[in-house]
């Protein structure tokens, strides 16, 4: 990405509605966080997303975009939509068929829809189970590579790199440099990013953006997550 590697902090309004939505993204930002995702929980309403979505606006001067469950999570009141494909899902709708039906609400609602490729790596864990996904074994790259080329071939913007919300690990660096080794989109790396040599390896291996969100609700905005934001701004300084 232009001026080097980003920071995506996650925050799921269920669990930190309102308010509680905008201090953590106010923190997040202030400590060096480029981009405030909103999601996470399965069944949140609009009504919750667009509350969530006043107040971290109302806090930060980035851009509040809406991490969908589906289309009932979506709200006018978010600047964007990550307009994802679950490229690994065994249900046809998680990959292509929910967004026909979303499609519609997001012209309406004036969201920008962004297409990104969404790619589950194991362990998965709640998205790989909701999602019915064929998890992409940590040690295959091969396949990694493949649906990482369709979604370039198919003309999405972006591609994520999945490990799971409180994955024990990451995505493995070896996988990510094989992926980033082959296309020339944009590569989000989320899922189980704990600590600086957590990000260090992702950001060697080639990942444009990290997405953070289960540290923030375990450990707040401490050492851990500054950690992160201190390597995205060592590789943005170079």
């Amino acid at each position: 990405m232009a001026g080097g590697p980003v920071h995506l902090t996650l925050i799921d309004p269920d669990k930190s509605p309102g308010a509680a939505a905008a201090r953590t993204a106010k923190g997040a930002v202030e400590a060096g966080s480029h981009l405030i995702l909103l999601g996470g929980s399965t069944g949140i309403t609009p009504q919750v997303m667009g509350a969530a979505a006043t107040a971290v606006k109302g806090a930060v001067r980035v851009p509040v975009v809406i991490f969908p469950e589906g289309p009932d999570s979506l709200a006018r009141e978010a600047d964007a939509v990550l307009f994802m494909s679950l490229l690994n899902s065994r249900r046809l709708d998680l990959v292509v068929r929910a967004h026909a039906l979303a499609a519609p609400l997001v012209r309406h609602l004036g969201l920008e829809p962004i297409p990104l490729g969404y790619l589950v790596v194991a362990p998965g864990m709640r998205v790989g189970e909701v999602g019915e996904v064929d998890v992409i074994r940590r040690d295959d790259t091969n396949g990694a590579v493949g649906f990482a080329l369709a979604a370039e071939y198919l003309g999405m913007r972006f591609l994520y790199l999945e490990a799971g919300s409180g994955a024990p690990a990451p995505v493995p660096a070896p996988l990510v440099k094989a992926v980033r080794e082959v296309v020339s989109i944009p590569l989000i790396v989320g899922g189980g990013i704990r600590n600086a040599s957590d990000a260090a390896a992702l950001l060697d291996a080639g990942a444009d953006a990290l997405v953070t969100g289960t540290i923030t609700e375990e450990e707040g905005l401490g050492a851990a997550f500054r950690g992160i934001l201190e390597e995205v701004r060592h590789r943005r300084a170079r």
